[in-house]
């Protein structure tokens, strides 16, 4: 029980440090608040195998935030410097 919660706090944590990288304010505050609920809702699960079921779940939404960071650095807008034909 206590590497499964030493689990549980490792793939927490990194599913809010991933979550800090989402440039939107919006995506960021989302996830963040998702995360954040989900583990405070599933706090007093005892059953090993919803555990597992919950960690495997958790460990693809990790994956699918990591994409979605990388998509939105490639696509970033901030970044991008458009100039006028007559400044060439």
């Amino acid at each position: 029980a206590a590497s499964s919660r030493a689990q549980v706090l490792r793939l927490y944590r990194a599913l809010l440090r991933e979550s800090q990288r989402f440039s939107g304010y919006n995506y960021r505050t989302y996830a963040i608040r998702r995360i954040r609920d989900a583990f405070r809702e599933n706090k007093n699960v005892e059953d090993s195998e919803k555990i597992e079921e919950l960690l495997n779940k958790a460990k693809a939404n990790l994956e699918v935030i990591q994409r979605q960071v990388t998509i939105g650095q490639l696509y970033s807008t901030e970044k991008l410097v458009i100039e006028s034909p007559g400044n060439t």
